[in-house]
């Protein structure tokens, strides 16, 4: 293996599995960092997000659109799921943009490299649970008022608050946060 061959002191270090089927492949802290397959780089993400007690700093490489999703902010055309979940429990920065030149053959799009550092302190919020399946349902449905994409979760007279007039890249992520104490 070319990784053994060039730089020995990782010989029977290096772990033959996907990151999608494994578990945490350490006991205590470890950083992540890879130029992440595109085509699974939110599943990979949502991995990390699953080990993120285990998981201070991750440094990746993505496509430029996905590296652009996680560190949107709300309003962004951009945000989503991925950004709110994501900045929920990470500070999320843009580092630089890796050319196709960069590599050999050349992909036919630009990389971006971004930094995610756990944060120290997350948003209150009823269950990690909780939030997920809201983000997911808010943003299941981008284009519609969240009253219409979220009544199963609230109660119809919750639901009458002005908040749920807004869609849901308008929402920040303290608000959806805060909306899982309410959620049935």
């Amino acid at each position: 293996m070319y990784l053994e061959k060039t730089y020995p002191a990782v010989k029977g270090k290096i772990i033959h599995k996907s990151i999608l089927d494994m578990d945490a492949p350490f006991e205590g802290a470890f950083t992540v960092v890879g130029n992440f397959p595109y085509n699974i780089s939110s599943q990979i993400l949502f991995k990390v997000l699953e080990w993120k007690e285990q998981v201070p700093v991750m440094i990746g490489m993505f496509q430029k659109e996905v590296a652009l999703r996680i560190v949107s902010k709300p309003g962004s055309k951009v945000y989503g799921i991925l950004s709110v979940l994501v900045q929920a429990f990470y500070d999320v920065d843009y580092l630089f943009d890796v050319p196709p030149e960069s590599f050999t053959p050349p992909p036919k799009v630009v990389s971006g490299m971004i930094r995610l550092k756990r944060r120290t302190e997350t948003v209150p919020m009823e269950s990690e649970k909780r939030l997920f399946t809201l983000v997911k349902a808010a943003f299941n449905q981008r284009r519609k008022m969240l009253r219409n994409s979220l009544k199963s979760l609230f109660d119809e007279e919750f639901l009458q608050d002005k908040l749920f007039d807004k869609r849901a890249e308008q929402l920040t992520i303290d608000q959806f946060a805060a909306l899982t104490f309410q959620m049935r």
